[in-house]
């Protein structure tokens, strides 16, 4: 996979560079690149943003240089691929959408600063995308997120790629509490039931503690969740268990 960014501040993508997503890279699962737009500006003040037409706070981002940018990336790479425009207007991201992403194999996210863009850079733009509604100083921050949900799904991006299967929301559900040693620490136990080595029963135990987890914590999930008959049966039983708590 190929991934571009477009920013003002490259080097806030170098935490990228660390930790899964810099093995990707190093290993060249991932091409990574992060353009300056300032770069292609074509003013003698490498002015990037001016004022607004009709008036309004801030500065906008003019489309100059972000068009000519991309220009140069698409006679680099052959194509601009998916270019996803990082803004509060855009489309909630989520894991549905992070699967979605990791199956292209160039992606180009342009991360704006200021108070927006020139209408007419959305010309280029595939998809937009936000993380909620909450507003940012800039894109980069939110193209991180993505960039690091999406590439994780690679295939050979993690050691053992069934994490990802069972991550939290690529079920549908929360994931299930794990443990790890010390069976007993200062108190507090492991279930028995991990320890058993009864596969059925312990493939049981987190299906329900994943429901249990998703009902007590986003109940929303399961209002659209394709429950199996045996799911519907462990819900019930975490209904009364949780009631009898109260």
């Amino acid at each position: 996979m190929r991934i571009d960014v477009l920013s003002l501040f490259p080097n806030m993508f170098t935490p990228m560079r660390e930790s899964i997503i810099g093995k990707t890279i190093e290993r060249g699962l991932v091409h990574f690149q992060v353009t300056d737009f300032r770069d292609y500006t074509d003013n003698k003040h490498n002015k990037v943003d001016d004022e607004i037409y009709g008036g309004g706070q801030g500065m906008l981002l003019m489309p100059q240089p972000i068009f000519d940018a991309m220009d140069a990336i698409e006679a680099e790479a052959g194509s601009r691929g998916r270019v996803i425009l990082m803004d509060p207007a855009g489309k909630t991201f989520n894991q549905a959408m992070a699967e979605e992403l990791a199956q292209e194999e160039h992606l180009t996210f342009i991360a704006g600063h200021y108070e927006g863009y020139d209408e007419r850079i959305r010309n280029l733009v595939t998809d937009e995308i936000s993380l909620g509604d909450f507003v940012l100083t800039g894109g980069e921050l939110g193209a991180m997120v993505v960039i690091d949900a999406t590439v994780r799904l690679l295939d050979e991006a993690l050691g053992d790629q069934m994490s990802a299967v069972d991550d939290s929301f690529s079920t549908g559900l929360l994931e299930y509490p794990q443990y790890t040693r010390p069976a007993d620490f200062r108190g507090m136990k492991v279930p028995d039931v991990l320890m058993s080595g009864h596969h059925a029963n312990i493939a049981t135990w987190k299906r329900k503690e994943a429901l249990r987890r998703t009902y007590l914590r986003r109940p929303d999930l399961l209002t659209d969740y394709d429950f199996t008959k045996e799911e519907r049966q462990l819900l019930k039983e975490i209904k009364a268990e949780e009631a009898n708590e109260i």
